[in-house]
């Protein structure tokens, strides 16, 4: 879209799509994978709507995996005011009902603060949505394999592996969750290896596809549905 496309667009409505995702190490995923999948599942979502989906922010807050090469972290704080710099952006332009879909997990300190920055917008709706995590997505998630996690066989499409890049076959058991949150990032490394959280690298495309139906499904129920009066 251009200029002229949107400001078209909000003569008639309101809604747009904002996805965050990150920069981060993902085991043999690419570094990208948070950002790929939030964008994509906002984009199939919106596009039998119309609804404008402006670029993923493609990065988040990581602080635990600095000892990975390539990703990046940003300070809470930053975030925080780039968060609301865009929706400041977005509610200057004239959107009201806006759909946050965040890929990562660490950008949870966003969604608490979300509720100071609609206190004082009192005309704007934003909805919040950990795409995978969501109930839909997390029941399809669980009834393909209840071990899942960061950078297993749940973050595993075709679009987030990297060509010549072969996952490991081993269904790695779960990491003490506890014990890494008291971890720096040398320490959290030794401990995870390769990233992998827990469970298989990799499973069929076909138990991938089913998941991915449900997400981008719960996704434009929000767009369509998911708004307060």
């Amino acid at each position: 879209m251009n200029w002229e496309m949107v400001e078209a667009w909000l003569r008639t409505d309101d809604r747009c799509v904002l996805p965050l995702g990150c920069t981060e190490q993902h085991a043999t995923l690419s570094l990208a994978t948070d950002s790929l999948l939030a964008e994509r599942v906002s984009l199939e979502a919106a596009a039998p709507l119309g609804v404008p989906v402006f670029p993923v922010l493609s990065y988040g807050i990581t602080p635990t995996f600095m000892a990975y090469p390539g990703t990046l972290s940003l300070r809470t704080r930053t975030y925080l005011s780039v968060l609301e710099d865009l929706l400041g952006s977005l509610h200057t332009h004239g959107f009201r009902r806006i759909l946050v879909v965040n890929g990562h997990g660490g950008n949870v300190p966003g969604q608490g603060w979300l509720g100071e920055w609609l206190s004082a917008h009192p005309d704007t709706r934003v909805q919040w949505h950990n795409w995978w995590n969501a109930p839909r997505t997390w029941a399809a998630v669980q009834a393909t394999d209840e071990l899942a996690s960061h950078a297993s066989w749940m973050e595993n499409f075709p679009w987030t592996r990297l060509e010549g890049v072969a996952a490991p076959a081993e269904r790695k058991p779960a990491v003490d969750i506890g014990r890494l949150k008291q971890l720096g990032p040398r320490e959290a490394r030794a401990l995870l290896g390769d990233g992998n959280y827990a469970g298989l690298h990799v499973r069929p495309d076909e138990d991938m596809a089913r998941i991915w139906a449900q997400a981008v499904a719960e996704t434009r129920a929000l767009l369509e549905n998911g708004w307060a009066p």
